[in-house]
Parts: C-alpha cells; sequence; structure tokens
C-alpha cells in the first residue's frame, strides 16, 4: 500500500512549489491527495500568479475520524495562500493532530509560518522565504539553509528550492535509493552539467 500525502491548496498559493512538489512525489509513487480549503463543488484553486489548479478534494473529506489516514501533511506557500493557510483553524488543528501522531509535516516559503502558528516550531530548527523568518515564532532560524530537516518536521525556502524540498520528502517516506534515482532522472544536481551558456 502506497503512503498517502495531504497537499493543502488555498487560494493564492504558490503555483511552481504546489507543482512541483506533487509532481515529485506522485514520480514516487507517493498516493498524493489535494485538497481545496474553500468549499467549492468544482474544487478549482487560483494560484498567486493566475494559474489555477483543480483539487483533489475538499478539506472537510480529508479531515475528521473518517477520513483517510495520510503520513504526511504538506503547504506549499505563496501569499495570500499562506494568509488563507494560518487564518483557517482547521489546518492549525491538522498540522497539531499530525505533529502529535509523530506524521511528517513539511512547510516551504512563506507556509512555515503557519507551522508557527500552530506551536510546532518551538525551539526547532527551521527555514522559510527569507521576508518570512522574521514570523517563525520560538523556531531557531536556519537563514543560510535551503532545506532543513528537524525530526518529522522539514521546511524550505521557496520556489527554487521546492524540487530540493520534495525530494528530501521522497528520501523520508520511501527511502534514499528512490531519491537519488529521481534526482537522476529529473536532472538535478548532475555533477557533470554546466551553468547555462549564454550565446
Amino acid at each position: 500500500m502506497h503512503k498517502r500525502v495531504l497537499v493543502l491548496l488555498a487560494d493564492g498559493f504558490e503555483e511552481i512549489e504546489a507543482v512541483a512538489i506533487v509532481d515529485t512525489l506522485r514520480r514516487a509513487d507517493l498516493e498524493v491527495v489535494t485538497a481545496a480549503l474553500r468549499a467549492d463543488p468544482s474544487r478549482i484553486v487560483h494560484g498567486a500568479h493566475g494559474i489555477d489548479l483543480a483539487a483533489d478534494r475538499e478539506l472537510d473529506a480529508c479531515i475528521g475520524p473518517n477520513a483517510p489516514p495520510f503520513a504526511a501533511l504538506v503547504l506549499p506557500g505563496g501569499m495570500p495562500g499562506t494568509q488563507h493557510l494560518g487564518d483557517d483553524p482547521r489546518v492549525l488543528e491538522l498540522i497539531r493532530a499530525m505533529h502529535a501522531a509523530g506524521k511528517l509535516i513539511a512547510a516551504i516559503c512563506a507556509a512555515p509560518s503557519v507551522l508557527a502558528k500552530a506551536g510546532v516550531l518551538e525551539g526547532v530548527p527551521a527555514t522559510s522565504f527569507p521576508g518570512f523568518q522574521g514570523k517563525l515564532a520560538g523556531a531557531h532560524v536556519e537563514r543560510e539553509r535551503r532545506v532543513v530537516v528537524a525530526g518529522s518536521i522539514v521546511t524550505s525556502q521557496g520556489p527554487g528550492t521546492a524540487i530540493e524540498f520534495a525530494l528530501e520528502l521522497v528520501h523520508m517516506l520511501v527511502g534514499s535509493a528512490r531519491a537519488t534515482e529521481l534526482e537522476r532522472a529529473m536532472i538535478v544536481n548532475v555533477p557533470a552539467a554546466l551553468p547555462a551558456h549564454r550565446a
């Protein structure tokens, strides 16, 4: 049985982050469920840069006693998507419940601030988009780190770190062999690769 990962989508999410995460995790044969915060039969969620995605489910179908179990929770960033995540009591309670259960919780860009608001970053090494590092209340902020792993909490800085972030989740959920395989297949960190050539 494949591990199930819940990715939350709020209006104003960062599209690069959301798509890179979902795509990479699905390449690793993880069962990824995207959930829209806003109740809407179409489940269309509007990205921060005009790209809309159709979520798999509404959030209410993914929480509560009858909801399927998830091995991990992932929060893409973006604005105002992060604000919507942090303003939703269902999201804060879900973060706390999954943290208490020892499940993997991951957030990128501005979204680690939502983990701080939920109270799970106290004394925890973490990073975020540079402009949001001041909002990581209680965390030990790792300003220069692109991806930070602290037990079951993973944080990252933004769109340019989204694939590294997603590959770290693959490493933690599936294993290093699969993460390395994907890294090679996706041409990530290939040692022999040269930078862009401008003729």
